[in-house]
């Protein structure tokens, strides 16, 4: 039991740390860091019972696989690199909503997602772009 304890907690720790949504693989590469032996078979499980357990939640964006971020932060939307896939929180949410619904109908929930390019891939084209010119 003590095994199953230390990897559900190098999962639920990779998750915490990585401060942005993560993929069940990029899980699995941060908690081998204190679980080697860690299998992707384990992470879905707990993954799993983590979400089950209100621990985390899960992200799905269209077309994707889900990704996982800690339960219980404050309402937010999410940003999707077009280039690298990473996923970020976007805090807040736009005041404005209600005045885009048709007359009549009634919001119950909403996810908004952004999609761009991030940071380390505009520095890293930016860096592309000066090398092609020397």
């Amino acid at each position: 039991m003590e095994r199953n304890t230390r990897q559900r907690q190098a999962i639920a720790e990779a998750i915490v740390t990585a401060g942005r949504p993560l993929l069940p693989q990029e899980i699995l590469e941060r908690a081998r860091a204190a679980v080697p032996s860690l299998s992707l078979a384990t992470v879905y499980r707990n993954l799993k019972q983590l979400v089950e357990d209100g621990e985390l939640r899960s992200v799905a964006l269209p077309g994707d696989v889900a990704r996982y971020e800690p339960a219980g932060s404050a309402h937010h939307h999410h940003f999707q690199c077009r280039q690298c896939e990473r996923v970020y929180d976007v805090p807040g949410c736009p005041d404005h909503l209600g005045a885009m619904v048709p007359r009549g109908f009634t919001v119950e929930d909403h996810e908004i997602t952004l999609y761009g390019r991030c940071a380390d891939c505009q520095r890293l084209a930016r860096h592309a772009r000066r090398g092609s010119r020397a």
